[in-house]
């Protein structure tokens, strides 16, 4: 096996496939165990990375639907070849959409208000789908309560059914880290960013983008966007992300798609794996606003495929679960 994230894929096959948040969850917590994985391999004296990896999805198949956060992942197969061979018209115009992303969020962001440990974030989003062959279509408001130092029950939402974060044992984290202290420590310069993100808690090393192999791509821009789906950044933070994004080899866009309020807009999705048309970021094709996420799921029989596009409306810190700005 070339790719230790292929564990996840493999498990789909013999098992119930999971909705879309809860696979998010599931990539989640695989990333937390390699994050923890290269702190304790440090020494040289444990295992090397790849081997925690594989030790660490295989302990995600076994927990799957009991994760945290939510990611959008995109996932593709480039139709001009792996990541970093596709044309530079192609890649310029990913670049273009995201670095015109980055320009309109500087423009709009203002200091936030930051958030104590022992607060939430409190974040609601609609969540529209689509029953693909029936065109069936349902709309969900999902919300959260994440605690800021995790060391607090967490309460999602996911399509409606409510479900509960254990606190994370002592030492432990999430991705994208939710504390202040520990998000201001992240670089805001693009390539510095992507390069402190891929080593996940050890130092960086003196390589560029460029080095990266193909699972090195897909996890800096999966994890790129995860941190692009918090809704609290410090100030520059959120743009740098958008531009970081732009340099990793292998996004690409994808013109004319729909957003959950029906506006025409721009895809940016990865080429690593996968079918990159099944989920992806949207943009505004002019201004370049972010504008929501789209992303797939398949029932549990297997029989039906649902299209849930997605866009948060509403984000804040509060003091307690269930407590709203």
């Amino acid at each position: 096996m070339n790719d230790e994230l292929e564990l996840l894929r493999e498990w789909d096959a013999d098992a119930a496939p999971l909705t879309g948040p809860a696979r998010d969850r599931a990539r989640h917590r695989l990333l937390n165990a390699i994050a923890h994985a290269d702190r304790r391999t440090g020494t040289g004296t444990g295992p090397g990375r790849r081997h925690a990896l594989r030790l660490a999805a295989a302990a995600v198949v076994a927990t799957a639907v009991t994760g945290t956060a939510v990611l959008i992942g995109t996932n593709g197969s480039g139709e001009g070849g792996p990541p970093g061979t596709s044309s530079p018209r192609v890649e310029n115009a990913a670049a273009t959409v995201l670095n015109g992303a980055a320009a309109w969020e500087r423009e709009q962001e203002k200091e936030p208000v930051a958030p104590r440990d022992d607060q939430f974030i409190y974040s609601k989003r609609i969540i529209k789908e689509t029953e693909e062959k029936t065109g069936e279509v349902k709309t969900y408001t999902d919300e959260m309560w994440d605690s800021v130092d995790v060391s607090k029950p967490s309460l999602s939402m996911e399509l409606g059914r409510e479900m509960w974060e254990e606190p994370a044992e002592e030492g432990g984290g999430v991705w994208p880290p939710r504390k202040w202290s520990e998000l201001k420590k992240l670089p805001q310069d693009p390539e510095k960013l992507v390069l402190a993100i891929i080593s996940l808690g050890s130092s960086p090393d003196d390589r560029s983008i460029s080095d990266l192999d193909e699972l090195e791509r897909f996890e800096a821009y999966w994890l790129l966007g995860e941190l692009l789906k918090n809704p609290v950044l410090p100030q520059g933070l959120r743009p740098a992300a958008y531009e970081a994004l732009a340099l990793v080899p292998g996004v690409r866009t994808i013109p004319g798609v729909k957003d959950s309020a029906g506006r025409t807009g721009v895809g940016i999705a990865h080429t690593g794996r996968g079918s990159y048309e099944s989920k992806y970021l949207i943009f505004d094709p002019a201004s370049y606003e972010f504008l929501g996420f789209r992303d797939e799921r398949i029932s549990a029989s297997g029989k039906k495929k649902y299209i849930q596009l997605s866009h948060v409306v509403e984000w804040g810190i509060v003091d307690r679960v269930r407590q709203r700005p």
